[in-house]
């Protein structure tokens, strides 16, 4: 935790924000009809991960503030699943993408989990 200095040090941090710009990438490719609804949707929360990950990191030094931003950014990767089931289920993404993103997705929210069991480590 020592070498933390800023939001861009924090590996869950890169995981997330990569993973957003991965989305954001591969939403380009959905039908225009989606522009409002699911590319919109899947962008916002995929993106909303990082944010909160970042007010998360602001507000280490209060526990209990830490600990709700941490669950609003797993809350808003679960949702980020949601949207990749039903990209998969459009077939806008296919088997190789959408096991790729689920498996990052996994990784992430374990990373977040971790966080939020471990609040103190992060206090500095």
């Amino acid at each position: 935790m020592s070498s933390i200095k800023t939001i861009n040090d924090l590996r869950v941090f890169q995981l997330a924000f990569n993973i957003a710009n991965e989305i954001f990438e591969i939403s380009k490719e959905f039908p225009n009809e989606e522009k409002f609804s699911l590319t919109d949707q899947i962008r916002r929360s995929s993106r909303s991960v990082c944010a909160n990950i970042a007010e998360a990191f602001r507000r280490r030094l209060y526990p209990k503030n830490f600990i709700s931003k941490i669950i609003d950014s797993e809350a808003e990767a679960e949702e980020t699943i949601v949207w990749l089931q039903f990209a998969f289920q459009c077939k806008y993404l296919n088997d190789e993408k959408f096991n790729h993103l689920i498996q990052k997705y996994s990784h992430l929210i374990s990373m977040l989990v971790i966080m939020r069991k471990h609040p103190e480590k992060w206090q500095n």
